[in-house]
């Protein structure tokens, strides 16, 4: 009885020893990417295509980037999409969504198949 105690009251200090530097990992990483300078509320533009110019701009003008700027845009956005907004309303997805397809425009690679846009569930 006194061992089942134990591993209850220690359960409970695991939930509560939570910080919020760890459970907010992801708006650090939005703030403070070492990867792009973002444009202060590139996210919360209107346009999918201003969001797109903006992070082409972002990704073409770093010098810290480990890939194609390309690729640096695109999964600073999906990045976004799953972690960094991860209360987004169905509306702004569709947005965010469009601005994938934008960025893929603005560099001329080819449009997403019809499958994998399929797989991102709306919430």
């Amino acid at each position: 009885m006194a061992a089942q105690a134990k591993r209850k009251a220690k359960a409970k200090k695991k939930s509560r020893s939570k910080t919020p530097s760890k459970r907010r990992w992801s708006a650090r990483v939005m703030r403070e990417s070492d990867a792009l300078d973002l444009e202060s509320g590139v996210f919360k533009q209107g346009s999918a295509k201003a969001i797109a110019l903006s992070l082409k701009g972002s990704a073409e003008r770093s010098t810290r980037r480990k890939s194609a700027p390309f690729r640096s845009a695109m999964s600073m956005l999906t990045f976004y999409m799953n972690r960094g907004g991860h209360n987004l309303s169905a509306a702004r997805l569709k947005v965010l969504d469009r601005a994938k397809d934008e960025l893929r425009k603005l560099y001329g690679r080819g449009p997403n198949t019809p499958a994998a846009k399929k797989k991102r569930k709306t919430r």
